[in-house]
């Protein structure tokens, strides 16, 4: 979705939006078999998983407002791109994740 405007159909609006419906595709599939394997775990792994998407949720919305902002009104010297975003959450869900499952050992 990212790179076939550019370099695979040349701005095809057509082809660009096929490709916005496949990403929100495959994401709903991915909430689906994601909200499955919740409900397949015991009550202890529920506990560890969601406290984990809690807190990963929580930091995504307190450093993604203010970074977007900063961004705008060029106080950071780099585009706030949704990369280190994502590379932030991805982090503090493995490691709230990893203090969850140590901390109830």
């Amino acid at each position: 979705m990212a790179f076939g405007p550019k370099f695979l159909w040349n701005k095809a609006l057509v082809f660009t939006l096929l490709a916005v419906g496949l990403d929100v595709a495959v994401g709903v599939g991915m909430i689906l078999a994601n909200k499955k394997y919740i409900a397949e775990l015991d009550e202890l792994q529920r506990r560890v998983q969601l406290n984990s998407m809690g807190i990963t949720l929580g930091v995504g919305l307190i450093a993604g407002v203010p970074l977007s902002v900063l961004d705008a009104y060029h106080v950071i010297p780099f585009h706030a791109d949704i990369a280190y975003l994502l590379i932030l959450m991805s982090l503090t869900f493995a490691v709230s994740n990893l203090y969850g499952t140590r901390r109830y050992r």
